[in-house]
């Protein structure tokens, strides 16, 4: 995972890190694709949880409704 960029959401607005990263710009790997997440508090260090993406893509569709 140290390779990938990772993203913030625009809604943490300096929120002294209390939000969550996920990672971008990985490659289309077809139906296994991943969503790696982490705790912004401990970038680098901490462990990362691994989604597959239609399951990331539902959390977020509910969290829109």
């Amino acid at each position: 995972m140290t390779s990938v960029r990772w993203r913030t959401s625009s809604y943490s607005n300096g929120s002294g890190g209390n939000c969550v990263e996920v990672a971008v710009g990985l490659p289309d790997t077809g139906a296994d694709m991943v969503v790696p997440v982490r705790d912004s508090k401990q970038s680098g260090g901490g462990p990362v949880l691994v989604f597959r993406a239609a399951a990331w893509g539902a959390f977020l569709d509910e969290l829109r409704h």
